[in-house]
């Protein structure tokens, strides 16, 4: 197999990879998960006030 193509066949897997995550981030069934993942920073810390 010449250097050439095996440098095309891993851009080929480096783009299917890069597709493939890109359409599990922006799947509709992951919205919810990541839109509470997203507020996580701004809600308060309810174990952190309690104190002693």
């Amino acid at each position: 197999m010449r250097p050439g193509t095996l440098h095309g066949l891993w851009t080929l897997l480096a783009l299917l990879a890069f597709i493939g995550v890109s359409a599990w981030a922006w799947s509709a069934r992951r919205r919810g998960r990541f839109e509470a993942a997203a507020r996580m920073p701004l809600e308060d810390d309810v174990s952190r006030n309690e104190g002693p």
